[in-house]
């Protein structure tokens, strides 16, 4: 698909080395670097970044995974060695302020890393899109998603383990379509059964996979769009719509990939 707007990716090494010192670091992350369908979020956001001239650069091929995975799954050594890697970059390109789609990196990059020593300011996409809507630099007058009807899935490492429930709906909340709320949502919302490491293995035992469980929910809601904030969240849901043959009727979509669309980027 064509882009209508430029949007050359500036990375770190290179605009540090020009003598410029970008105010805010885009964590991709192992998902938006890797994964054929969060690539495309991915993109979708860049453009949102460029469209709102945030002073902003990405790591590039200097970018490691977080570590999440690997701590949730109990390695921690493999963690610590990548959290330090990652912060002795970050410190050395004296990053002070870092946005990421993915809530695993969020919340590893906010609350596990200071005690390493990395201390930064991190935002999720979602917050930092709601601050942009907040300031009123973000007006949408249509979208092509008019007549669909939006259901939003927590994902659990921004709500759950970091309270945040209304910003993903607040970027939802400027796009002139219905929304509709799962039975189970926010703090009580269902766990897609990605996270904590489980996407990698096996599935426990007992009648029904989560992700199943909770696509159902989403269907049940009549809405057209399950809106997602997550890659793991992502991955689960699109499984679930396959397997539950609904994938003529029904889509997944991050909220950044909602927004840049309907504002026609």
């Amino acid at each position: 698909m064509d882009n209508k707007i430029n949007i050359k990716v500036p990375v770190m090494a290179e605009v540090v080395s020009a003598g410029h010192q970008p105010e805010w670091l885009f964590w991709v992350g192992s998902a938006g670097a890797f994964d054929d369908r969060y690539r495309k979020v991915t993109r979708e956001f860049v453009k949102l970044l460029t469209y709102l001239k945030v002073d902003y650069a990405v790591l590039g091929t200097e970018e490691s995974d977080s570590g999440d995975v690997a701590r949730r799954a109990g390695n921690e050594m493999l963690f610590q060695m990548q959290a330090l890697t990652n912060i002795q970059l970050l410190n050395g390109y004296g990053v002070k302020k870092i946005v990421t789609c993915c809530p695993h990196d969020y919340n590893t990059l906010k609350h596990e890393y200071p005690v390493l020593g990395g201390k930064y300011e991190v935002w999720h996409h979602s917050q930092f899109l709601q601050k942009f809507i907040d300031e009123g630099r973000i007006k949408v007058k249509s979208t092509p998603f008019e007549g669909k009807t939006i259901v939003f899935h927590d994902p659990c490492y921004l709500g759950r383990a970091n309270n945040e429930y209304e910003a993903p709906r607040a970027v939802l909340d400027i796009l002139p379509v219905a929304k509709v709320e799962m039975k189970r949502n926010r703090s009580k919302a269902l766990c897609c059964g990605a996270g904590g490491g489980q996407m990698f293995k096996e599935a426990e035992k007992g009648h029904k996979e989560v992700f199943i469980e909770r696509t159902e929910e989403a269907i049940a809601t009549g809405a057209d769009i399950i809106a997602t904030a997550c890659p793991f969240c992502m991955v689960m849901m699109s499984d679930g719509i396959k397997y539950k043959n609904q994938e003529e009727r029904m889509k997944n979509y991050d909220i950044a990939e909602l927004l840049s669309l309907s504002l026609g980027l």
